[in-house]
């Protein structure tokens, strides 16, 4: 598994941007359709993760200063636009206003916690299958990492519990889709001993969540 891996690394990012892209742009269409908060907030979060697999495909092609320079804005990016799955669960649930209120004011705090920690976090590079990009390095504050974790694993587990209750309400399994193949894809590095290749690993999770939550977004 690990020299397939290996083998389809660089070609299979590129081929997930495309994915992404297709994605996006329905999105963007169905957004301008029906002003539907969820599509435009889903379409938010894959040019996030578009513009993150796009800087790691160009890694190998472009100077060594160049991805310095841009690779922050991938930390930018998952810091403040991934908070915005909470919203997103808010719009699933039919949360009342009030709620809704709340839940926005805690993505904003999230935002500006990720944000603070993208810029806090101090790359160095690193290259396995020919991909270069850069990652946080050991002279990262702890506080930062630990916000990076959080958001990535805490907005996805309460997205898979607000996807049970959409499930059971309006029958469709989409929702938890969305979140539970995004965590799958998350564990399987650490779990098949591939940790270092758990960026690309997760792509494959990053596609499903957008795929089944654009899928929602239509059955919605």
């Amino acid at each position: 598994m690990r020299s397939l891996l290996l083998n389809i690394c660089l070609p299979a990012i590129w081929a997930i941007v495309i994915c992404e892209t297709v994605i996006a742009v329905l999105l963007f269409k169905r957004w301008q359709k029906t002003k539907q908060p969820l599509s435009l907030l889903t379409l938010l979060v894959s040019a996030g993760l578009i513009l993150d697999a796009v800087i790691i495909g160009l890694g190998s092609w472009i100077a060594p200063d160049v991805l310095k320079t841009i690779s922050p804005i991938r930390f930018i990016a998952h810091g403040v636009l991934i908070p915005l799955l909470f919203p997103i669960c808010g719009y699933a649930l039919d949360l009342k206003k009030p709620v809704m209120r709340v839940l926005w004011i805690v993505t904003a705090v999230l935002m500006a916690a990720g944000a603070a920690q993208a810029f806090f976090t101090v790359l160095e590079p690193k290259e396995i299958a020919g991909v270069v990009r850069y990652v946080s390095g050991a002279d990262t504050p702890k506080w930062a990492d630990m916000i990076s974790r959080i958001l990535s694993f805490g907005t996805v587990i309460p997205m898979m519990i607000a996807g049970v209750f959409v499930w059971i309400r309006q029958k469709t399994p989409y929702l938890f889709l969305s979140a539970f193949l995004m965590f799958v894809f998350s564990a399987l590095g650490p779990a098949t001993g591939n940790m270092d290749l758990i960026f690309f690993i997760s792509m494959f999770g990053e596609l499903f969540m957008v795929l089944f939550l654009y899928l929602y977004a239509e059955r919605k």
